[in-house]
């Protein structure tokens, strides 16, 4: 009896066959079982429903070379060469231009939301910014709602298929419902997120901590290492972080893993709203961070996106802003030590404006980190570079299409 779709082998071999079309393609059909670890029978009928389903397809083109061995990048695989006989015909994910499902994604922050339009190899093809100056949190749903419906109708003419949509937000959100349950800056309390935007979309809709869609996207689109164990820490309004190992993201009981704000900085005395002193939030969230750019004057008191406008200071040359920048890096560094110092990743991400755009302020995290013989370069940006909120949300998406794809088979 053939399995059914949701099948647990199923879903594992399907996943198998779509992560090393992903990791190795094109590849033809032969090479996939020896990358994968499947029989060529079980690859043959995963690729047939993959094709069916449309997220795998075929190009034709010239005999492909042998495979590569690990991971991208390993080179060509020892063995003979293709020989004469049936011909080699490529698979890649299916991302043409003229065809390929697309996932929709929303990351909505505290002073804009961003739409994007994402393939299944994680590149945004369009996005688009949300204003929320002027806008009540309570009318904000309905409102991202309307313009994101027209966003995507604008952004794909030729009507590509939409998988659906992943939005990711800070705070605490708990994926199994899409409800948001605490977002103290935007004043939300069990909003049923994901319900009320597919009511109004129409769509399938996947919510998560943009922390941790972040980690998947590492994950699944990043970094090999980040496959093996991932810390991703995020600095913006919002203060998150998230673990991964094994290619899976923690997220604890209630999904409420992840909630660094009140982590004590060493050498931080700035007040925080909880009564203590040296939280994370309240010594380097984008809120305290703008709130000084606009007291030593460097950016405008009405400015609602005081980071931005002090980061392009400091690439002009405006002295104060870069020393802001820097000193905000050291206390992210200081952080990230203690996180290293309890998880040991393979690979730590740290999602902080400044040194996605300028490789000097992520060396002085790394500086600020200390113990540079044992961590070394294991803090990175993002791989995804200014793109990261608009692949991440989209991820919250793919993630869970990658590891069970036979939901579309």
């Amino acid at each position: 009896m053939p399995p059914t779709p949701g099948d647990g082998r199923a879903a594992a071999n399907a996943a198998a066959v779509l992560r090393t079309v992903l990791s190795h393609g094109p590849l033809a059909r032969s090479d996939i079982p020896k990358l994968c670890g499947l029989s060529p029978a079980a690859v043959s009928r995963q690729t047939t429903a993959l094709l069916r389903a449309g997220l795998l397809h075929e190009r034709p083109g010239p005999e492909l070379p042998p495979a590569a061995t690990g991971r991208p990048g390993a080179g060509p695989a020892p063995g003979p060469s293709p020989g004469p006989g049936r011909p080699r015909i490529p698979l890649d994910l299916h991302t043409g231009p003229l065809g390929g499902p697309l996932a929709a994604g929303l990351h909505i922050g505290v002073p804009a939301s961003t739409f994007s339009l994402v393939d299944l190899r994680g590149r945004v093809l369009a996005r688009r910014a949300l204003p929320h100056a002027g806008r009540s949190p309570d009318r904000l749903p309905a409102v991202i709602a309307a313009e994101l419906g027209r966003f995507l109708r604008e952004s794909n003419p030729a009507g590509r298929p939409l998988l659906g949509l992943g939005a990711a937000l800070g705070g605490w959100v708990r994926p199994a419902d899409g409800t948001v349950v605490r977002h103290d800056a935007l004043g939300w309390r069990e909003l049923p997120l994901g319900a009320e935007l597919s009511d109004r979309l129409g769509l399938p809709v996947s919510v998560d901590n943009h922390a941790r869609a972040i980690a998947h996207a590492e994950i699944l689109f990043g970094r090999p290492e980040a496959r093996s164990s991932l810390l991703h820490l995020f600095i913006g309004n919002v203060v998150d972080a998230a673990f991964g190992i094994e290619g899976t993201v923690h997220q604890g009981p209630g999904a409420a893993a992840g909630d660094v704000a009140h982590l004590p900085v060493p050498g931080s005395r700035t007040p925080c709203a909880c009564g203590r002193t040296g939280c994370l939030q309240a010594s380097a969230s984008d809120g305290v961070l703008g709130a000084e750019a606009v007291r030593l004057g460097i950016v405008p008191e009405a400015a609602d996106n005081a980071v931005n406008l002090l980061v392009d200071a400091a690439a002009t040359g405006d002295p104060r802003a870069d020393r802001l920048l820097r000193a905000r890096a050291r206390t992210v560094g200081r952080a990230a030590a203690l996180l290293l110092d309890v998880f040991n990743p393979a690979v730590m991400v740290v999602s902080e404006l400044a040194c996605i755009l300028h490789d000097g302020y992520l060396d002085e995290i790394r500086d600020a980190a200390g113990d540079q013989d044992r961590y070394g370069r294991r803090i990175v940006a993002p791989h995804a570079g200014p793109a990261v909120l608009p692949v991440a949300s989209a991820t919250v998406l793919l993630a869970p299409l990658f590891r069970d794809p036979s939901r579309l088979t």
